[in-house]
């Protein structure tokens, strides 16, 4: 049962003020971790972007939905203007300098890459110290831990976002990549859609050479494995001692995941996510491993569509 309260349990930040992030920071925490830093007064702002934020929510929070930082329905995964992410940032009272936590509803691995993409977008505007929740805010439930159902006043914040690429990875060069056979791909995705049986917004294969590493491989049950885990995984997979990582799934959801995993938890150097993804690959004609023919891929659609009839 939710604990609801209204205490508020961050303070105000001091405007351009850098702030040291708290001691025992790190870009994964547990609830009790976030719970015992925001208890002391260290100046955390968290924000929630999936989940039902009226129904509850961290006390002293912000809501900023998941859509807000994503594309349009066609490039789902596509990026928005600085200025678009700037002007989202600033509304829920993001400073540069002051550690932020993204939260997610909790209810699946998949759900946590929204967070997991929020935390990539906040990075490459300039945002210092980032965290991810883990087990969202079912696993801080859970722990019974202090729940508002209140509205949070948020004062905007004056961030001025500055777009660094150093995270992130173009259509092109991800085909020039390819061409050149300097990197090592990640794909994502489940293996059904690596295998090109299942689709969704893009046409079935995989970029080619890429190798097939499940996000839910960085699981255990709804929670995220630690750096030990992560790092093993990596090694176990050869990812560790690549001269560029690149993940990838359909629209940049998944692969924000195992971007976290091998980047920020495994600390491998040179970590890309290709945000648009298959969505934007596939569309521009790239040629695919795992690739169905015409009449197999057709086949398959129309058994998919007859299935959708009954």
């Amino acid at each position: 049962m939710l604990r609801r309260t209204a205490l508020s349990l961050t303070l105000v930040a001091i405007p351009g003020l850098a702030m040291a992030a708290p001691d025992g920071w790190s870009p994964l925490l547990e609830p009790q971790e976030l719970a015992a830093m925001l208890e002391a007064g260290e100046d955390i702002q968290v924000i929630h972007v999936t989940g039902d934020f009226e129904v509850g929510h961290i006390p002293g929070a912000a809501h900023s939905p998941y859509a807000n930082w994503r594309g349009g329905p066609n490039n789902p995964g596509g990026l928005l203007s600085e200025l678009d992410y700037e002007l989202e940032a600033t509304r829920v009272g993001v400073e540069a300098g002051v550690p932020v936590v993204v939260v997610h509803s909790g209810d699946s691995p998949s759900d946590m890459g929204a967070a997991a993409r929020v935390y990539w977008t906040l990075k490459s505007i300039g945002v210092q110290d980032l965290a991810l929740l883990n087990g969202g805010f079912a696993g801080w439930t859970d722990a019974e831990l202090p729940v508002s159902t209140s509205p949070t006043e948020i004062a905007p914040s004056d961030l001025r976002a500055e777009w660094t690429n150093e995270w992130y990875i173009s259509t092109d060069e991800v085909a020039e990549l390819v061409e050149a056979g300097e990197a090592r791909l990640m794909d994502s995705r489940p293996e059904g859609f690596f295998q090109g049986i299942a689709w969704s917004i893009a046409r079935p294969g995989t970029i080619r050479g890429a190798e097939n590493i499940e996000f839910s491989d960085f699981f255990e049950g709804n929670r995220m494995v630690g750096p030990d885990r992560a790092r093993e995984i990596a090694e176990a997979n050869g990812f560790t001692d690549a001269p560029i990582t690149v993940s990838f799934c359909n629209t940049g959801h998944w692969a924000a995941l195992n971007w976290f995993a091998l980047s920020e938890l495994a600390e491998i150097e040179n970590t890309r996510l290709y945000a648009e993804s298959m969505a934007e690959y596939a569309d521009s004609g790239h040629a695919l491993d795992n690739e169905p023919s015409r009449i197999a891929f057709l086949w398959r659609s129309t058994l998919r569509w007859l299935d959708g009839l009954f």
